[in-house]
């Protein structure tokens, strides 16, 4: 695809010292011909401006349980992309060859936002997912795109670690459903294992579920020995009930040794199932497993009357006991968005 590459290199500040990002709390100072933390944004000629408008690593069509979103379209198409660079250095990264790229040459396929939005039109997905690297680090490509889908009455959703700046929150109003990556619970995992700090991601999921209407769901990736002790899992859970309530779906996906932490065993299925049994009985009603083989685990259960209503099997839906958006078996409202 070819397109304008324009961008509007809107999110900075200037003083004598350089120019300042203010999309990430790491508001990167940046020289003349200076990339940030993230890569994906520089100064270029006294702005900062994002090196990946109109420009991509590639793209493909997923179904949307594979972002991971369980409540939103279930079983719908997505299109997915994303761009290179991250303002995360997580060490364990599963995407670490473009989050990590320090190259603009990968940055390979041209395509504009209106020609992602036909694109996502002409294979009847349901919906754009902004992803595979954080897309706030484009947010401007991101934020264009979404209004060219709403033409088509296509939905956007956000695959983000949100580390976001509270001066860039207005990202999030463009967007239909964000999943947020919560990737520990206490500020020694942020800072050994991402180089980075726990509370703006906390900020952020307060004011995404108390100040927005957007979809959120949340994902927490289970590291041996990093994240997974019973303490950690529970205050996790206890957290997000008592800040981001009951409703929003909670993912434990399973850690598979990647990039610079190889040094792990993947998630032993025993501590996925602890962290499933510790969310439910926090009172978290929607709980899933991923990254491993147990469709018990990944189906949607009615909240009040305990009945199996979606059935997932490799991210497809098997079996769909709903009525419209309630439990076909007892009438309970299932929280989110259904076709």
């Amino acid at each position: 695809m070819n397109g304008d590459t324009s961008n509007s290199g809107e999110n900075f500040s200037h003083d004598t010292q350089g120019v300042t990002c203010t999309l990430c709390p790491r508001a990167c100072k940046l020289q003349e011909n200076q990339h940030g933390f993230c890569f994906g944004r520089k100064n270029i000629h006294g702005k900062i401006e994002s090196i990946c408008y109109g420009k991509c690593t590639g793209m493909s069509i997923d179904p949307v349980e594979k972002k991971p979103l369980y409540h939103f379209y279930p079983g719908s198409k997505v299109l997915s992309f994303g761009t290179v660079g991250c303002n995360l250095e997580c060490i364990f990264c599963q995407n670490w060859t473009i989050s990590r790229c320090r190259d603009e040459s990968a940055l390979r396929y041209y395509a504009s936002p209106a020609e992602i939005a036909a694109a996502a039109k002409h294979h009847g997905c349901r919906s754009v997912a902004y992803t595979y690297n954080e897309p706030i680090i484009w947010a401007e490509y991101a934020k264009d795109t979404a209004k060219e889908c709403k033409e088509y009455g296509i939905k956007n959703i956000a695959v983000s670690a949100g580390y976001i700046a509270p001066e860039a929150r207005n990202f999030w109003t463009v967007m239909d459903a964000v999943n947020l990556d919560l990737k520990g619970f206490t500020e020694e995992f942020y800072h050994k294992y991402c180089h980075a700090h726990l509370k703006p991601v906390l900020e952020n999921l307060k004011w995404l579920a108390q100040e927005t209407s957007v979809w959120l769901e949340v994902t927490n990736l289970i590291i041996p020995g990093a994240n997974d002790s019973a303490g950690d899992i529970m205050a996790l859970c206890d957290w997000m009930v008592k800040h981001l309530g009951e409703n929003v779906p909670l993912h434990f996906s399973a850690f598979r040794p990647s990039y610079r932490l190889v040094d792990r065993c993947p998630t032993p299925l025993s501590t996925l199932k602890m962290a499933y049994q510790i969310a439910q009985e926090s009172g978290i009603r929607y709980v899933y497993l991923g990254n491993v083989m147990e469709p018990s685990y990944e189906a949607t259960i009615c909240p009040s009357c305990k009945q199996v209503i979606l059935q997932r099997d490799r991210f497809k839906i098997s079996y769909n006991g709903m009525n419209g958006t309630s439990c076909s078996f007892c009438g309970t409202e299932i929280s989110g968005n259904f076709l």
